[in-house]
């Protein structure tokens, strides 16, 4: 029975050293290095105490930078959400060419995102793009897209859903797939109409896949850099930065390392017990909801 456990342990063993290289060791290395003065000019390890932390708590634009990407995230998931549930229930539905719908609808997912931001860029320029073209066709006044605060806000969410909702599409079309029968199959014969088959049945039944596709999508926004970086380079000022390009320039552009480090570690313990805290909501919520 020991050999038998010992063979286990030795089938575990390269799981578990892939878990530290690529985990453990740069999470400890990560908090080590957020304790030095590594930067441009001091290129060592020395410890400093808690002198990175502290600069990071006076640091307005690192938290303006946070407190912008949790209304980006909450606002952009909250309309992938919208949306690609009703584009699944359309797919789902009997409707003519659906597999060519389904096909199409993931197109946008499958482009890279540099890619995709640098045509969007062209798409909202403000003498070339044909967004302004439309504007003036229409009468309208032509819009500063990317030079201007609100507009360049607008546009990154809007490159944002376009990007991912096919990928909540994915998600909620493969839960509605996934559904018993037998509960509409009961408000059929109730005569429950559309609507209130979809509030009693159909939205309760898609709760825990609801929950899981907002918490994935909310990870993954969490770490939106790359569109920033190709759309708006955080501007006009810093009204488009968000963390995860902050520390791009601070730990890669400014060479501030053991800054950086600091604020890496702080991002990833707020980030952690935000999105535990909102899975928690949402399960409580949407649990309620299906109960009344």
């Amino acid at each position: 029975m020991d050999g038998l456990r010992r063979h286990k342990s030795m089938f575990l063993l390269p799981g578990l050293l892939t878990l530290f290289l690529i985990i453990i060791f740069p999470l400890l290395f990560t908090i080590r290095v957020s304790f030095s003065g590594w930067n441009v000019s001091n290129p060592q390890m020395n410890f400093i105490g808690g002198a990175n932390y502290a600069a990071m708590l006076h640091d307005s634009r690192f938290w303006a930078s946070i407190t912008r990407l949790i209304l980006l995230a909450g606002g952009t998931v909250l309309i992938q959400y919208v949306i690609g549930f009703g584009m699944a229930l359309l797919v789902w539905r009997e409707v003519r060419g659906r597999r060519s719908w389904r096909v199409l609808f993931l197109v946008p997912m499958m482009t890279t995102p540099v890619v995709m931001a640098a045509i969007w860029q062209t798409i909202f320029h403000e003498s070339l793009g044909p967004v302004n073209d439309l504007l003036g066709t229409l009468g309208l006044t032509k819009i500063a897209w990317l030079t201007e605060s609100g507009p360049a806000v607008v546009a990154l969410m809007t490159v944002e859903v376009w990007q991912w909702t096919p990928f909540m599409f994915l998600l909620l079309l493969a839960g509605l797939l996934s559904l018993p029968k037998e509960p509409f199959m009961a408000a059929a014969i109730d005569g429950a109409g559309t609507w209130r088959t979809f509030r009693k049945v159909t939205f309760p039944l898609m709760a825990p896949v609801s929950v899981a596709a907002v918490i994935i999508r909310l990870i993954e926004a969490s770490k939106l850099s790359d569109s920033v970086y190709v759309l708006t380079s955080g501007g006009p000022g810093s009204s488009t930065e968000t963390p995860g390009y902050y520390l791009y320039i601070q730990g890669l552009r400014d060479q501030q390392t053991g800054y950086s480090g600091a604020m890496s570690l702080t991002y990833l313990v707020l980030m952690i017990v935000t999105l535990t805290g909102v899975a928690a909501l949402l399960t409580r919520a949407l649990k309620l909801k299906g109960d009344s």
